[in-house]
């Protein structure tokens, strides 16, 4: 029986590769280049997760320190109102960063998946495609330059 590549690589293993560890999927398309924007996209967002988690943190211990001195804020020079815009802007975006990185999850397993389908396509060694200068007489306008583009089958 001739093996096609179409019989190596499987779209719903390489999605499954990817859903269990990311990145999985890109090795087992043989995609390794894909690798460090896979793991930079959690890297970043992971990061940055982690800053607005601790700032949301922090400014809800202000608050909660407020309610028993009341000088906090004045040391701050912001008012309790303030303080709390501060404190929902935060966590909108810890939260945002966390669905994001949740998309980054669910795009690197499509990735994967389209990936190991498009192996399945051959190129036609005759295809051909051509960007050329190209000068064009008009009757009205005269002579016209441009560019053309020609695809041969």
């Amino acid at each position: 029986a001739i093996q096609s590549s179409s019989d190596r690589y499987v779209p719903r293993r390489a999605s499954l590769y990817a859903a269990i560890l990311p990145g999985m999927g890109q090795i087992y398309n043989k995609k390794y280049w894909k690798l460090p924007f896979v793991y930079g996209g959690f890297v970043v967002g992971g990061l940055l997760i982690d800053f607005y988690n601790s700032e949301y943190q922090e400014l809800r211990s202000l608050l909660f320190e407020s309610f028993s001195d009341p000088s906090v804020l004045n040391d701050l020079g912001v008012s309790e109102d303030r303080l709390r815009t501060v404190i929902d802007q935060t966590k909108r975006e810890r939260d945002f960063w966390i669905i994001l990185t949740g998309i980054w999850y669910l795009l690197q397993i499509a990735d994967a998946h389209i990936d190991a389908h498009l192996k399945e396509f051959k190129l036609n060694p005759d295809l051909k495609a051509t960007l050329r200068p190209s000068i064009r007489q008009d009757y009205y306008a005269g002579n016209l330059a441009g560019i053309s583009l020609t695809i041969k089958f």
